[in-house]
């Protein structure tokens, strides 16, 4: 399976509308749309996983096609680099010495 970055998408999109305007072109696996951690509205991107062979027959069917007025961007989704751990900088230690 390979996943699809969708952008630009209606705000009033659904995860059963982007499934279904996507089926069209091949087979899908599951739909994702991302909405804001603090207000749980959407924004307006999401991902979707496709078969292999139905990918490239998607982003060229849909990358610009318009949907809810809105023009779509399709392409292949890039792997998230993974985060290191939180801050560097200096150990817990007090430094210096104290007499």
């Amino acid at each position: 399976m390979k996943k699809l970055y969708v952008g630009n998408l209606p705000f009033s999109a659904t995860e059963d509308e982007v499934s279904q305007l996507f089926g069209e072109h091949g087979t899908v696996h599951s739909v994702a749309l991302i909405n804001d951690r603090e207000t749980g509205r959407p924004r307006g991107f999401g991902f979707i996983e496709v078969d292999d062979d139905a990918m490239q027959a998607m982003i060229s069917a849909l990358d610009g096609k318009e949907m809810g007025g809105r023009a779509l961007r399709v392409n292949e989704a890039q792997d998230r680099p993974r985060r290191t751990g939180g801050g560097g900088g200096y150990g817990g230690g007090r430094g210096g010495d104290r007499w």
